[in-house]
């Protein structure tokens, strides 16, 4: 019976694992947005710093994304 739950347990880990992945790819870019609107607000370079983060964001979220996928693999 423990192997059954066990099983269970890492199954439910990897479902809220991966559910995760949506909002990092949401989130990530929405923050660099954010914060390079306000240091572009802030010097006045409109949009060099909006870029420069987004761009920033994207990365974030997809090394992110790329460590939760290979725990994932890994607990397989």
């Amino acid at each position: 019976m423990p192997e059954k739950d066990e099983k269970k347990s890492s199954s439910l880990r990897q479902v809220s694992l991966l559910g995760t992945i949506p909002i990092l790819m949401a989130v990530g870019p929405l923050v660099g947005y954010f914060i390079g609107s306000l240091i572009d607000d802030w010097l006045g370079t409109r949009p060099w710093f909006i870029a420069i983060f987004l761009i920033l964001g994207f990365v974030a979220a997809g090394k992110e994304i790329y460590n939760i996928v290979r725990k994932v693999n890994k607990d397989l």
